[in-house]
């Protein structure tokens, strides 16, 4: 099969994941561009943040295979090709990493090691009493494949673990031992028991802006927030007032509204916001190019696709 990569990345990047892509793929021909072929002899692309249109007028494209997680800004893409189907990234090892910054984050916020660092600056000596796991209450928003990680990762490490996603969905599809929650009721439910708030929703028009003032209110007093889904899910002016007020303790960010973060975005002075550039969970090239590989293997052989995105739903 003839396979367009195209994607918002330099030139570096573009031959690192070439490279990947065409030792998973040896059967398949990788194109850098178009024009080194006819248009009507592509039958798949491969993307990463495509620039808008750039998948206009390939009348044989078949899949649009993303390399990222989130598939918000694709699909925000009015010239997107109607018809064609876009399957998401869902990569192990960058659900392994999501977990593993989860567990950082509620680890340093349960055993108040961030607290520790600003007494470092300031050269103080001081203890605080040390909460067990289990005193700690987490709620991670979204039970996808990276929520469902972070779900098992924090109950192992013993925290109580209620996690909640906005339709019913499959009750099967929970964690053994963990409530999941649903709906405006069951969200409202779990905030009120929530000490650590972790964010991994789908950006999608119904979360766009769901952690703003009414949703912190409805915290404990002094909880913490998490968020390493997408920046657009903050109301950042509602976050900053509540970490004045002390409604909320301390905030965890790896993404933003825009990015990189403006040099002057309150964010980075204060004193109890952690910042992170976009980096709980990069993408590994050699195990994303191997789950490429499996669904460029299985159009070419007419078999079923996975992790195909629905786009009436936005993810």
């Amino acid at each position: 099969m003839n396979l367009l990569l195209t994607g918002s990345f330099d030139a570096a990047e573009r031959d690192t994941w070439a490279a990947a892509l065409r030792q998973a793929l040896p059967g398949h021909r990788l194109l850098l561009a178009r024009g080194e072929l006819a248009d009507d002899a592509i039958d798949a692309a491969i993307v990463a943040n495509p620039p808008p249109g750039s998948l206009q007028g390939l009348p044989r494209l078949q899949l649009i295979q993303t390399l990222w997680a989130g598939v918000d800004r694709l699909l925000g893409d009015a010239s997107l090709p109607a018809g064609v189907p876009v399957a998401r990234m869902v990569d192990p090892a960058m659900n392994a990493a999501m977990a593993e910054t989860a567990l950082w984050a509620v680890l340093a916020l349960h055993r108040g090691f961030f607290t520790y660092a600003r007494q470092q600056q300031q050269g103080r000596w001081q203890q605080h009493a040390q909460r067990r796991a289990d005193e700690v209450p987490v709620l991670v928003l979204g039970l996808g494949q990276m929520g469902g990680a972070v779900v098992r990762r924090l109950q192992q490490q013993g925290y109580p673990v209620t996690a909640w996603r906005r339709g019913a969905g499959d009750a099967a599809s929970g964690v053994p031992g963990v409530h999941v929650a649903s709906g405006s009721d069951g969200l409202h439910a779990a905030l009120a028991g929530a000490r650590v708030l972790v964010n991994l929703l789908p950006l999608t028009p119904d979360t766009r802006g769901l952690l703003d003032a009414a949703l912190f209110n409805r915290l404990p007093r002094g909880a913490a927030v998490v968020n390493l889904a997408r920046g657009a899910h903050v109301v950042d002016a509602d976050l900053l007032a509540a970490l004045a007020s002390g409604q909320v303790g301390h905030a965890v960010l790896d993404v933003f509204h825009a990015e990189p973060l403006a040099a002057d975005h309150p964010f980075w002075a204060h004193p109890r916001v952690t910042v992170l550039p976009h980096v709980a969970a990069q993408t590994d090239e050699r195990s994303a190019a191997a789950v490429v590989a499996a669904n460029i293997d299985a159009l070419a052989a007419g078999a079923p696709l996975r992790h195909l995105v629905r786009r009436d739903a936005g993810y």
